[in-house]
């Protein structure tokens, strides 16, 4: 199982709308609560750009930025790819080299978001035959906002009137486990605290180092972890039964 490769986004469109203060909702429809979302699953996520509905997604950077809701499909595709297909190799994006890889370093720059969840699966290995998938989550029942990257990827078969001509896609960015965190797995999501979203949105902010400091610091703490069934395993398998804790739950910090 890849790293960061699973989670649980079940809020209501609606919801998301007033936790995030979005002004615009550019959802084409509501998504279903997914307890399981797998990498190339459509997601929700928070963006600020630029609205120009009658000239498409390039826009030219005149219209004012404004904090929306999309619907991204997870798994990165860079603009240069000559297949959208690698969007399913690139589900997550190291914080660690971001600044250096070519195909995250523009998106550090320009296009960042966050991606709302109720918590995340990771796999803790029991021993060589077998691992145990645990449900991590804000401990207090609220809302997780992962730090992401996204990207317009444009379909050079399809014409320019197609809706379907620009594929806009994501990545999760994942860190080094906190110590408590570190015997589960030892990745985790980049969690960005609610007093930073407004400034990782900030599309005025460029600099990768400066970009990156949000991210270093401010930190959200109180997850917590339990066991969960080995259902989760499979993308087939979706549900609230999913989050069933299998064993007591475990603060983790």
């Amino acid at each position: 199982m890849s790293m960061c490769g699973r989670y649980a986004s079940t809020k209501k469109r609606q919801e998301l709308l007033e936790e995030f203060d979005i002004g615009l909702d550019a959802t084409p429809d509501e998504l279903p609560p997914d307890y399981n979302v797998a990498p190339t699953k459509k997601v929700y996520a928070v963006l600020t750009r630029p609205h120009e509905p009658a000239k498409g997604e390039e826009g030219d950077g005149k219209a004012e930025p404004t904090r929306q809701l999309r619907v991204l499909k997870w798994g990165l595709v860079p603009s240069w790819a000559k297949d959208p297909s690698v969007g399913s190799r690139m589900i997550n994006a190291r914080v660690e080299t971001l600044a250096e890889k070519p195909s995250f370093r523009r998106a550090l720059a320009q296009r960042r978001c966050l991606l709302p969840a109720d918590g995340y699966y990771e796999w803790y290995r029991a021993d060589k035959k077998s691992k145990q998938p645990y449900f991590i989550h804000p401990s207090d029942g609220g809302l997780m906002a992962m730090a992401g990257l996204y990207e317009f990827w444009k379909d050079p078969t399809r014409a320019d009137d197609d809706p379907l001509k620009w594929l806009v896609t994501c990545t999760v960015i994942t860190t080094t486990a906190e110590d408590s965190l570190g015997h589960i797995h030892d990745r985790m999501p980049v969690v960005v605290a609610r007093d930073r979203w407004a400034d990782w949105l900030d599309p005025g902010h460029t600099e990768p180092g400066k970009v990156l400091d949000l991210l270093n610091t401010g930190r959200p703490s109180g997850l917590a972890a339990y066991p969960v069934s080995s259902e989760v395993n499979s993308v087939r398998n979706n549900g609230p039964h999913l989050l069933e804790p299998e064993s007591p739950e475990t603060a983790l910090s």
